[in-house]
């Protein structure tokens, strides 16, 4: 009786969306080393294995003090990313690919840093306006699709650029005269620096960890609140699931498109807010190509499921091997390699509902076929009785 019964947990256990979930994650983080470590064993093998390890071990390299005050700074970096990847998620729900969050992002960035340093405004205004900044950009987009029905991802992907090259505009009216980037908050309005509380205390004292890290992680828990909890979330999936169906049983699915798109890019742009209002790093106004901030959350989101609790985790790992990359042997390879090797294991990252898809087919077909076989063993036991 009792083996009979853990026999049945086993079973439930396969059955459940979050362990089939994990196990594709699993598959999609290891396919992705693997492939990672082929591709430098092709470039030079001799240093491929020492490679690999590099990018997977990245501040735990460093010794006790100093490996605590290079966590803080990959903390400090996954909540941007976290952000980043809720706003992609959010809008998948409702059946859009936020491709356009990189240029929330900087949407977002333009706006905070602009308020810090050209108006002096306090750290909670400056990340109010940021949020303000991305909605706007993910309003036009989801204005954009409902009215003259362009795609979210051609939209997004214009949308973009333009604002790239609108935000190096803006911030190089506050930049440094000496270099590209822009003046720093704590010379120049310490009072836009996002308060600590102390926690930096808790990392060597590295000054870049602040209330954004915690505040990141309670909107994940917001995030999946209000998807999985409330009637809003549930209407805003179900126009998703199916637009013509949610139509028909009066919900507003233009509003929905809307409105989530705004969400999205509200998340986009306090991304950025909590990023650059940290001090860790200045925006450089001659740069070409979009923030990869916002290309990562899509890996992030889909290696954590689409479940904005498993993107936390998803965030922090995507940030972790990114960083790790910095740390490959340049005198065995190119200035690259490192920015490759991240890539290809995020790129895999992004087949996790690929591979969970793959996997319940089989664990159906698998039971479907022991329940074939007993049915048939029933019906010849009935026959012999």
């Amino acid at each position: 009786m009792y083996k009979r019964q853990v026999k049945k947990e086993h079973k439930s256990l396969i059955r459940k969306d979050g362990f089939q979930t994990l196990l594709a994650s699993l598959v999609c983080v290891l396919g992705g080393l693997i492939v990672g470590y082929l591709v430098l064993l092709i470039i030079e093998p001799s240093g491929a294995f020492e490679a690999i390890v590099a990018v997977m071990k990245s501040f735990l390299r460093f010794p006790g003090a100093l490996k605590l005050k290079y966590f803080g700074q990959a903390l400090v970096r996954t909540a941007p990313l976290l952000l980043c990847a809720l706003s992609v998620l959010f809008a998948y729900k409702v059946g859009m690919f936020n491709i356009g969050a990189a240029g929330q992002y900087c949407a977002g960035a333009c706006a905070a840093l602009y308020a810090a340093l050209a108006w002096n405004m306090p750290w909670y205004v400056c990340i109010l306006l940021g949020m303000l900044a991305g909605a706007l950009l993910g309003m036009l987009a989801g204005a954009l699709r409902t009215l003259f029905n362009v795609n979210v991802v051609i939209s997004g992907i214009m949308l973009n650029w333009i604002t790239l090259y609108l935000t190096n505009l803006v911030l190089g009216t506050v930049k440094n005269p000496t270099s590209p980037y822009t003046k720093t908050l704590q010379s120049t309005n310490p009072g836009a620096l996002i308060p600590s509380l102390g926690l930096e205390k808790l990392f060597n004292n590295e000054k870049s960890v602040t209330i954004a890290i915690p505040i990141a992680v309670l909107t994940a828990v917001l995030v999946w609140v209000v998807l999985n909890k409330t009637k809003f979330g549930y209407e805003l999936k179900a126009t998703g699931s199916n637009y013509n169906a949610a139509k028909y049983c009066g919900m507003k699915e233009n509003q929905n498109i809307i409105l989530t798109m705004v969400i999205a890019g509200a998340l986009a742009g306090f991304g950025a807010g909590l990023l650059y209002l940290t001090g860790i790093e200045d925006w450089e106004t001659t740069i070409s190509s979009v923030p990869a901030m916002g290309f990562n959350g899509i890996a992030a989101a889909f290696l954590g499921g689409l479940n904005p609790i498993g993107t936390v985790l998803a965030s922090f790992f995507i940030q972790h091997i990114t960083a790790g990359g910095a740390y490959v042997d340049k005198s065995l390879y190119c200035s690259q390699i490192s920015d490759l090797i991240s890539a290809i294991i995020i790129y895999l990252c992004s087949f996790v509902l690929f591979f969970k898809t793959v996997l319940s087919s089989w664990i159906a077909r698998h039971e479907e076929k022991k329940a074939r076989k007993a049915a048939q063993a029933a019906g010849k036991g009935g026959e012999q009785a």
